[in-house]
């Protein structure tokens, strides 16, 4: 279906900005003929056919990237316990100093020194400082760009994980993912176009609003894929019920729910169930190959850490997510860090023993899986990101402990392979990792940098709602950090 235009405006807009006085139906007619339910499609005999709305859409420019792996470690790792070398920290353990910070605890004027509790050393032709808890991602530096500079405007997880994953510190707007499905389709139609997996243990704060698609039609949220067991439950149809028979019941329901859904137009759940139904179908062919980890040799799986319990988990993930993105999944965000503080990255008293486990269950299967890419020709194509809702302060947060506050003032993050270079630093923080000094960055502009690696012009890519053309990177807009790509 062709999108007719109103002087520059589609159909829909227009009638927004005339407030044309027609009924419900006739404008929900309009609205379904402006290709707003794009779950179906009127053929010339009268007869609805599907028409799946994840079908591949051309970028707005040449692509770099094809698809995205969003490695998410909720909480808020330590930047200078991890990437953000800060020598001239050690040494101070203890010391109260002046400097400014706003965390959870408020704004405060001073704090005691946590000195960082792990040696730092340099790897690669780049000479990286990492710290020992990353030996295994250590080696793969020159395949890296670093963001040592990143800002964000709240230093609270619920917000701070809506703006890392939405672009908005208030809930309701689409994520990352439905930006990117929105915008590119999907390549393999069997398969869902965005996927999640979320830690063992349990989901982040906030929920499904982090992969949600917000005032976007439903069909462009996020699946949800298990860590344990069968990824996808209730895939299998029963043994008796055979291709045939499963199409003409599944055709008798879609009737029955556009029978439903007539006087609700306006209702995208509704058409999102409705193909949710198909995708199912036509997943029972493709998924069940797609996330048969058994298929992969003891190497790939000792590479990706599998062997070992402490990293066996985040390994399955990082595996599967390699084969859903090599069959053309667009999207996919694997979280590290459970519901509970314990749980997560989230170091507000312990910061030795909160890292250690966090960094010992992701290092092995992160570094496998920027290897198994490079070594299979998919580095190139597919772009890598690292990162939480914010860093730590170079303080404590108590009297007692090694614990550290949130920081929303300047943290690391880092991309790998889709165009992105190897072997760069870019921005830094201060001599204690309190606040962003040079290059500043704020979260838009790494979305800005990954829609552009994906062949998405980050202010042509919108969606009009509430009498805007919303954006991801917000209506004034944010450009890529044009010198971390090739």
């Amino acid at each position: 279906m062709t999108t007719q235009n109103f002087c520059g405006r589609t159909r829909r807009e227009m009638l927004w900005q005339t407030g044309a006085g027609f009924t419900g139906v006739a404008l929900s007619g309009l609205l379904q003929q402006d290709g707003f339910f794009d779950s179906q499609a009127v053929a010339a005999d009268g007869v609805t056919e599907w028409k799946n709305p994840l079908s591949p859409k051309e970028p707005h420019m040449p692509a770099k990237a094809k698809s995205v792996i969003f490695l998410y470690m909720y909480g808020g790792p330590s930047h200078m316990d991890t990437f953000d070398y800060k020598p001239s920290m050690y040494g101070m353990d203890g010391k109260t100093i002046e400097v400014k910070t706003f965390g959870r605890g408020g704004h405060r004027n001073q704090g005691r020194i946590v000195e960082p509790r792990w040696k730092f050393k340099q790897y690669g032709q780049c000479g990286k400082w990492v710290s020992d808890l990353f030996p295994n991602l250590a080696t793969c530096v020159d395949d890296i760009a670093f963001v040592h500079s990143m800002t964000a405007d709240s230093p609270i997880h619920g917000s701070a994980m809506l703006m890392m994953n939405s672009g908005k510190i208030l809930s309701g707007h689409p994520c990352m993912g439905s930006w990117v499905t929105y915008g590119l389709g999907s390549v393999n139609e069997d398969l869902p176009g965005f996927v999640v997996m979320l830690d063992p243990r349990g989901g982040p704060i906030s929920g499904a609003k982090n992969w949600s698609s917000g005032y976007m039609p439903a069909t462009y949220q996020a699946t949800m894929m298990r860590s344990n067991g069968n990824p996808i439950l209730d895939l299998a149809p029963p043994q008796e019920l055979g291709t045939a028979a499963q199409r003409t019941l599944l055709d008798s329901l879609r009737s029955y729910n556009e029978q439903h859904r007539a006087p609700r137009a306006d209702n995208s759940n509704l058409a999102a169930r409705i193909a949710s139904y198909e995708l199912a179908f036509r997943m029972q062919a493709e998924a069940p190959e797609a996330v048969d980890i058994s298929r992969e040799t003891d190497a790939t799986q000792e590479l990706y850490g599998m062997k070992d319990a402490r990293s066996e988990k985040f390994g399955r993930q990082c595996l599967l997510a390699r084969r859903l993105v090599e069959r053309g999944v667009r999207f996919v965000q694997i979280y590290s860090g459970g519901a509970h503080n314990d749980d997560n990255w989230d170091a507000h008293t312990d910061m030795e023993s909160n890292h250690n486990l966090h960094a010992g269950e992701t290092d092995k299967p992160i570094a496998g899986l920027i290897k198994d890419l490079k070594d299979r020709d998919m580095l190139k194509d597919t772009l890598i990101v690292w990162g939480g809702e914010f860093g730590r302060q170079p303080t404590a947060e108590y009297a007692q402990g090694s614990g550290r506050d949130h920081n929303s003032y300047g943290f690391t993050i880092w991309m790998a392979g889709g165009g992105i270079k190897g072997g760069v630093s870019y921005g830094t923080t201060d001599e204690l990792g309190s606040r962003a000094v040079d290059d500043v960055c704020h979260v838009k502009h790494m979305h800005s940098t990954i829609l552009h690696q994906l062949g998405l012009d980050p202010m042509k890519l919108s969606y009009f709602f509430g009498g805007l053309d919303n954006k991801l990177v917000g209506v004034e807009g944010a450009q890529p950090i044009w010198k971390i790509m090739s």
